[in-house]
């Protein structure tokens, strides 16, 4: 499956290009996972160009499997966000999403217009599926994430147990139902 999503400028975000992440990727991948603001909230580590291909492989094996569909996100041919959505083993009627954004599009409303797209094109294509609600997760102290899910339309649900090693700490649950036919 070959998806590309657009999305249009609006207001201080910029018009944004959502594709399968590919292998001339690596570099931009590498110079985002640098920041240390990404490492704190993601899992993401990527140092070189090694650990690119590590990462890059897992994100085509997850299109390869139907279980993890993720996107690099481009604004004016820079990479600016990654965004994914993933459904555990046998799962079809719930599947949750995740984002990250790079230094320079923060602020920008790259994340949530990243995240509407993302969620829009998800709740389309799965509805014959049976995909009826979707969830983000994030640690508490995450507030950045908090108002992306607000703005993408994602309510706050519950509290998440921490669960190391992915969340150290306690977190939010945020969900998006399946909108009426």
């Amino acid at each position: 499956m070959t998806v590309t999503l657009r999305t249009p400028a609006a207001g201080t975000t910029p018009a944004l290009l959502l594709r399968p992440w590919t292998e001339r990727d690596a570099e931009a991948l590498i110079e985002a996972a640098g920041d240390a603001e990404l490492r704190r909230w993601t899992s993401l580590a990527v140092d070189d160009a090694e650990g690119a291909a590590h990462w890059l492989g897992n994100q085509r094996a997850g299109w390869e499997s139907g279980r993890r569909l993720s996107f690099a996100v481009l604004a004016q041919e820079a990479l600016a966000a990654h965004v994914v959505v993933k459904w555990a083993e046998g799962e079809r009627g719930r599947a949750s999403v995740g984002y990250w954004t790079a230094a320079p599009a923060r602020g920008r409303g790259v994340a949530p217009a990243a995240l509407t797209a993302l969620t829009d094109w998800v709740f389309e294509t799965f509805a014959d599926e049976g995909l009826e609600r979707l969830e983000l997760r994030h640690q508490m102290g995450n507030q950045g994430s908090c108002r992306v899910a607000e703005k993408a339309g994602y309510h706050f649900d519950r509290m998440l147990d921490p669960w190391p090693p992915h969340y150290s700490q306690p977190g939010h649950v945020h969900r998006r139902l399946r909108p009426a036919a």
